[in-house]
């Protein structure tokens, strides 16, 4: 058996597979987030231990942990964890969806050095800005710092005592050379840190260390046992849906919207403001249109009007064309591909005619813009999916499936019920280092059923993109 351990912001979630990959036992644990100022979100590291102790015990207690050969990781990205010489948190972590180092990231990126070796736009939520704001504002904790890691290497160093981080989630920090995979000196030095301040570099289905031995006794765990590499979170659900080779890729419907491509090679783009970083597996990298509300955005609304978001999307029926009301799901500034932090939502078009059902399709529909939006900057860069498997909360609405799929002019793939996200990932990759195998390990989940784009609703929805694009220019000008 094997366990994948995924460390979420609001949540720790533990699973293990047996020797066919089928789910044996799961347990998670919640965690919160502490906002001590505007714009601010932290966590307490410690929280995150205590977390995973509490799954390992429950998993110990269904006798799910015995028998496991392989230990894989998955977390959120970009955090900004902050260690002494004893391996102590000096602050809380600065999490990835904080933004008060927006300042210092716009510095950054303004360093053509940046862009040209991570391959990426310096965004406020990446690592190296914030360790340019501790800088600034906490001298005395910057001078303190001894190691910097990611928020599930942190993990890692509680279960192996090694200081190891993988490609995909170092790829996040800006301070990666993602095209070589290896930590770059230069970026470090322009934000005042060292190589020797950076943990050890491996694959995401190497060998990162080992389970300590008063771990393995604590838990009911073999002593001895390999802990993977591991993933960021979206390189892993790469890995657990089987999108790991060109061509294949997955859009997640979550609080925030992701389309993500696998390719097999190196291609940054960074002018996109898609998101170019090395995969969980060697040789391998993957690009990402990120968007920051998509069911948080369905969710808005449902308050807004007082329902609830399965009963505003049952209520829809049939597809149809959009019609002229439009919406710009922007509730907290945009990624892909604007890189517009200040920029902020609207309704427009709205007339006598506008009940709650046409509402409710602007929304999704301006969701299903937004990745569209993201698929035009992928494409841009050469990245072409063929296939897209749909994945979060959204895709239990059939209605938002089928407008993405217009939109997106692609057929989207619904895998069978069953957890296939960051934890099955992790696992899988916790079954490449213990047993030495590689990708062919990772294949797509089995088919539940597909959803086809109505082609008869094509040109409609292209020309309400349209709309939706001069809707978005005059937005911008007005943030």
């Amino acid at each position: 058996m094997y366990l994948g351990i995924d460390l979420g912001t609001s949540g720790v979630k533990a699973l293990v597979i047996g020797e066919g990959q089928e789910p044996v036992a799961e347990a998670s644990a919640p965690l919160s987030v502490s906002r001590p100022d505007a714009g601010w979100s932290e966590q307490d590291p410690g929280d995150w231990i205590a977390a995973t102790e509490r799954v390992l015990a429950a998993l110990a207690g269904q006798g799910a942990l015995a028998g496991v050969r392989g230990i894989g990781l998955s977390g959120q990205m970009h955090g900004a964890t902050l260690l002494g010489a004893d391996d102590r948190p000096l602050r809380p972590c600065i999490l990835w969806n904080d933004t008060r180092a927006h300042s210092e990231a716009a510095a950054m990126d303004a360093d053509p050095r940046f862009r040209a070796v991570s391959g990426n736009i310096v965004f406020p939520g990446f690592t190296a800005p914030k360790l340019a704001w501790v800088r600034a504002h906490e001298p005395e904790t910057f001078d303190k710092v001894a190691m910097v890691l990611l928020p599930k290497d942190y993990v890692r160093l509680w279960l192996t005592g090694e200081h190891v981080a993988e490609m995909s989630d170092a790829a996040g920090t800006s301070w990666l050379d993602t095209g070589a995979r290896a930590w770059d000196p230069g970026l470090l030095e322009a934000t005042g840190l060292t190589v020797g301040q950076m943990p050890r570099l491996v694959e995401g289905s190497a060998v990162s260390g080992t389970l300590r031995d008063g771990l393995a006794d604590r838990f009911g765990l073999p002593r001895g046992t390999p802990v993977a590499g591991g993933g960021g979170d979206n390189a892993a659900t790469g890995v657990g849906m089987g999108a790991v080779v060109a061509g294949r890729g997955f859009v997640s419907l979550g609080t925030s919207g992701v389309l993500f491509a696998a390719n097999d090679g190196y291609r940054p783009d960074p002018g996109t403001a898609v998101h170019t970083f090395c995969h969980a597996l060697p040789g391998t990298w993957h690009q990402m249109g990120v968007i920051l509300a998509a069911t948080d955005a369905l969710n808005w609304y449902a308050g807004l009007v007082g329902a609830d978001a399965a009963t505003l999307t049952a209520e829809l029926g049939t597809l149809e064309a959009p019609g002229r009301t439009l919406f710009l799901p922007y509730l907290g500034g945009e990624r892909t591909p604007l890189n517009d932090a200040s920029i902020r939502g609207a309704f427009l078009g709205l007339g006598h005619a506008t009940d709650r059902a046409a509402a409710t399709r602007a929304v999704l529909e301006g969701v299903a813009f937004a990745l569209r939006d993201c698929r035009d900057a992928l494409a841009a860069t050469g990245t072409a999916i063929e296939d897209l498997t749909a994945t979060g909360g959204g895709a239990r609405s059939d209605y938002w499936l089928s407008v993405i799929a217009t939109a997106l002019e692609c057929t989207l793939i619904l895998p069978r019920a069953g957890d296939f996200g960051a934890a099955f990932g992790a696992a899988r990759l916790g079954l490449m280092a213990a047993e030495g195998v590689g990708a062919e390990i990772a294949r797509p989940p089995p088919t539940a059923r597909v959803i086809e784009p109505d082609r008869g609703l094509a040109e409609a929805f292209t020309e309400a993109h349209g709309r939706y694009r001069a809707a978005q220019s005059a937005i911008s000008g007005l943030t």
